[in-house]
């Protein structure tokens, strides 16, 4: 063997660069499309002796460990400053900065604590956020069989590196990604990479080099799991290299994208930011060419900054997205980003994964056709009840016996078996024998009573060349042989077929072959029955005494059907104006006739959706893809990286997309989403990991239940930011007119903060507790585009924003001229925004409709919260701490009474506007109804 100093192969290149993974070779030659003997001799290594020590050590130094790279971590601390990032944080901290230099203390420790309980609150759900990459790396397997030094030996899996010579076989997973060199009818479960549902039979054969991975049948991928046979290969790619490890690194490098809501507040936001910072210019310029001080004038533009800033807002939006998040998991989906609560909302696509999602996972036998009659079998899944119909009547085994052996075969020829565990059936073996199984036992066979009856003399496993598995039965005074594999395989095998009565006639093979065809149109995977009779007393079997004289029983369709409960979900979804699509690692024809049982719409051709390939793709331009993207509705045959372009090509059309998925494969697209959805039961950790909610109960159908969760969330906080503009609103108008007429404020600004703080969190949280407004899943999803606040919202929030500057400045001047004190009438001015506040808080419970409809008492935490801010505002007034912290005094009973008579006059005018207002929408509703 050539050691590492010696290479001087022209073909291998293999850098003496401590640390550098690169395979020349493979950017060059893809390995799956490459003869085992070229592998070997561009890795340098033979299949009998594998790798020396020597090469070892030096090929660990030059690739390292065959381990996924972790991500880079921000510190704590990193995080909890980034909490301040934001516009209007600046602005209130910068108000702290003036007001201690001008020596107001308590203002200044009011603002800062409202401000750092923000950051605290930011700061905890961010930490609870979990690392994708975490769950990449414990998906590497922990011990690998490898030959070396002419040994075979077992290592930790971590310590392969390209070019060692592996071996695996029924029960192992692949330890990394290893092009096979040879292997004995090898059968790997590639569903959580690829999402194809059936494993799939491999070969040491070179493929085409543009052949996407769930097509690359030469090669065996890290975390992947063999459930038959076993197999030899040879190691070419770990750790960060792998198929799984470039997956990390989608996911690592895909953006955490904004969601509407934080789009929506931080454009908000930012044009708050430039309005107060101009107002507060404008505020100092006119205090000074008054001639006033620079403290006092610099102490009403703080008063200015802090009226305007809603400093509840951010709090008030993290309680209430809390809140949606329990109300999502009494529903089956936890949500690990509150922020994802309003983001389903709004989604307007649904990429879905097809194997484990909208589908069972669970391979299932659906049709059967023996003795030239076709039968439909009921149940899904691998629980073992259901029954098999005949014209929609249950069938009698008793008058078709090529039904009756075909079942007999399928169970008899057979390694698999159907158990219960904790509640649910599993199959312990290959998932299509499995299936087969369990449409015997639905026809009432028992396995243990047939092995008794005709227990098993020998067989003869499948094998990729012959495509097809046999038995020998000893059936009392005869010997039986069971036979079962692909249709081709048993067709040529046969000379008779069964009929129902038991009558054997010749094969009719153009007729069984339409029937194949028929059934594989509708996506089911076909298996074919076949038996013959062996001289009495035979104990063993060969190839030789199955070439001919079958007598051919029947075929069996099975498929990974749909769930019922997403057939009904995804029709909600698409009445909501959601689209919903398919993207998956499955074959075309099957995945297009699921797509067509669930529901989805789309380009049809011949009754069936028509799929688009991962192949076909591949010769798509980018630009183009949008347009694809977002016309067609199934995707089949795709990679990861191709489910990641997707839905990147949707959202470069402005769509808020949502992906579920449950496998490795479905991590990137998870991560780059919008909203990445996993399934919590047969999800993987990665996928887990990577989306921002995860169903508990796998089932699709939760996803609708999540949306309208969503849509009331966002509904409810526009009715917050609606309830809550007007008061920063009335406030800043306040202190402007003030500055303009040379009076002293009506309202300090710690007592404008107490507004807020407290009028936010008593009275504008009860909103989150306002159930959903009748048709609320029956309207399209929000355009991307549009702002929180419409045009009639912002007409709203200025009319209630004067009625409060003209209710707090008109009380607090009538104080003044009664005699009243500075610090009452400043109180009757404060008070007077609570109350307001409080009576406007009704007319919020829906922005169009009016109270008779929504009911007066269908959210009694609304009474809650206005009978604990009036309690909180009492003590404001009259408790003497208060008085002393935030300037108030106490007031008399006919001061209170005119504060309570604004709060009547405002709530009549808002509801006029809204009266006149929700008539003009309903009759535009009703010429829109009638113009469709």
């Amino acid at each position: 063997m050539v050691t590492t100093e010696e290479k001087t192969s022209p073909t291998m290149h293999i850098t003496e660069e401590k640390g550098s993974k690169a395979l020349p070779a493979e950017k060059q030659h893809p390995w799956h499309s490459m003869v085992p003997a070229e592998v070997m001799e561009e890795l340098e290594v033979s299949p009998e002796n594998g790798l020396s020590d020597e090469e070892v050590m030096a090929r660990q130094e030059q690739y390292g460990r065959n381990v996924m790279t972790p991500k880079k971590q921000q510190s704590a601390f990193v995080r909890f400053m980034l909490q301040f990032h934001q516009p209007l944080i600046y602005i209130l901290l910068a108000a702290t900065v003036v007001t201690m230099f001008l020596e107001e203390y308590t203002d200044a420790i009011v603002i800062f604590a409202v401000v750092f309980v923000n950051a605290i609150i930011g700061y905890v759900q961010e930490s609870k956020a979990l690392e994708a990459i975490d769950a990449l790396a414990k998906s590497m397997t922990a011990k690998a069989q490898v030959i070396r030094n002419g040994k075979k030996q077992d290592i930790d899996a971590q310590e392969l590196v390209p070019g060692d010579i592996v071996v695996v076989q029924s029960g192992d997973k692949f330890p990394a990604d290893v092009r096979l060199v040879k292997q004995r009818d090898l059968k790997v479960d590639e569903s959580a990479l690829t999402g194809e549902s059936v494993a799939v039979e491999k070969n040491a054969e070179p493929v085409a080099p543009d052949d996407v991975l769930g097509d690359r049948l030469s090669m065996g991928f890290s975390s992947t799991m063999v459930t038959y046979g076993k197999g030899t290969g040879v190691v070419v790619a770990t750790g960060d290299e792998t198929e799984v490890g470039k997956i990390q690194q989608s996911i690592s490098s895909a953006q955490d994208l904004e969601t509407p809501l934080t789009i929506k507040i931080k454009e908000f936001s930012h044009l708050l930011l430039w309005v107060i910072l101009g107002l507060s210019v404008v505020v100092f310029a006119v205090g000074m060419l008054r001639g006033e001080g620079i403290g006092e004038t610099f102490m009403v533009a703080v008063a200015l900054a802090v009226g305007a800033i809603p400093e509840g807002l951010p709090v008030a939006v993290t309680i209430m997205l809390a809140l949606g998040v329990s109300k999502m998991a009494q529903r089956r989906a936890i949500i690990r980003k509150l922020v994802a609560v309003e983001t389903l909302g709004s989604t307007n696509v649904i990429c879905s994964d097809k194997t484990g999602t909208l589908t069972e996972n669970q391979m299932t036998v659906q049709q059967i056709v023996a003795g030239s009659k076709a039968y439909f079998v009921k149940g899904l899944g691998y629980r073992p009840e259901g029954e098999i119909l005949e014209d929609n009547q249950q069938a009698d085994l008793g008058t078709n016996k090529a039904l009756e052996l075909c079942l007999k075969a399928g169970i008899l020829c057979n390694d698999s078996s159907v158990k219960e565990k904790e509640g649910s059936w599993t199959i312990e073996g290959d998932p299509t024998e499995g299936a087969m199984v369990v449409a015997a036992r639905k026809a009432g066979f028992k396995l243990e009573e047939l092995e008794q009856k005709e227990p098993r003399k020998d067989t003869i496993p499948f094998e990729s060349e012959y495509q097809y598995m046999a038995t020998l039965h000893d059936a009392g005074d005869r010997s039986v042989i069971y036979l079962k594999g692909s249709v081709e395989a048993v067709l040529e095998r046969s000379n008779k077929a069964m009929q129902p009565d038991g009558e054997l006639i010749e094969v009719d093979r153009e007729a069984i072959e339409k029937q194949v065809e028929e059934l594989a149109s509708e996506g089911l995977r076909v298996l074919a029955c076949g038996m013959a009779e062996a001289p009495e007393g035979t104990t063993d079997i060969t190839h030789d005494d199955t070439k001919s004289g079958l007598v051919f029983l029947g075929l069996q369709g099975m498929i990974d059907p749909p769930r019922q409960e997403a057939v009904e979900a995804v029709e909600l979804c698409q009445k909501a104006g959601i689209d919903v699509k398919m993207i998956t690692g499955d074959h075309a024809i099957t995945a297009s006739a699921i797509a067509t049982q669930i529901g989805l719409t789309g380009r049809k051709e011949n009754g069936k959706l028509v799929a688009i390939t991962g192949r076909e793709l591949q010769q798509i331009e980018d630009h183009d893809l949008e347009d694809v993207a977002e016309k067609t509705s199934v995707f089949a045959r795709v990679s990861p990286d191709q489910k990641l372009r997707l839905v990147k090509a949707l959202q470069a059309r402005d769509k808020v997309v949502a992906m579920t998925g449950d496998g490795v494969n479905d991590g990137p697209a998870l991560k780059q989403a919008n909203i990445g959805i996993a399934m919590g039961i047969t999800g993987t950790e990665v996928a887990k990991d990577a989306a921002e909610m995860v169903l508990t109960d796998d089932n699709f159908s939760s996803i609708e239940g999540a949306v309208e969760e969503g849509r009331s969330v966002f509904d409810n906080l526009t009715k917050f930011i609606v309830w809550t503009l007007p008061t920063n609103l009335g406030e800043g108008l306040i202190v402007l007119v003030a500055v303009i007429i040379g009076s002293q404020l009506p309202v300090q600004p710690v007592q404008i903060l107490w507004v807020n703080m407290t009028t936010a969190i008593l009275l504008g949280l009860t909103l989150a507790f306002e159930p959903k407004e009748p048709g609320i899943m029956d309207r399209p999803p929000r355009p991307s585009g549009e702002p929180i606040l419409t045009r009639e919202l912002i007409m709203r929030t200025l009319l209630v924003g004067v009625l409060l500057l003209i209710a707090s400045f008109g009380l607090y001047y009538y104080e003044m001229e009664q005699g009243a004190t500075t610090a009452q009438a400043r109180t009757v001015a404060t008070t007077t925004l609570v109350v307001l506040e409080a009576f406007y808080l009704f007319s919020c419970r829906s922005l169009v409709r009016p109270m008779r409809e929504i009911g007066f008492f269908t959210n009694m935490w609304i009474y809650y919260g206005i009978a604990a801010m009036f309690l909180f505002q009492a003590l404001f007034i009259y408790v003497p701490f208060m008085n002393t912290l935030f300037g108030s005094a106490p007031l008399d009973t006919m001061q209170v009474l005119r504060i309570f008579g604004a709060g009547v006059i405002l709530l009549i005018i808002v509801t006029i506007e809204k009266y006149y207002r929700f008539k003009s929408n309903a009759r535009v509703e009703k010429v829109a109804e009638s113009a469709r």
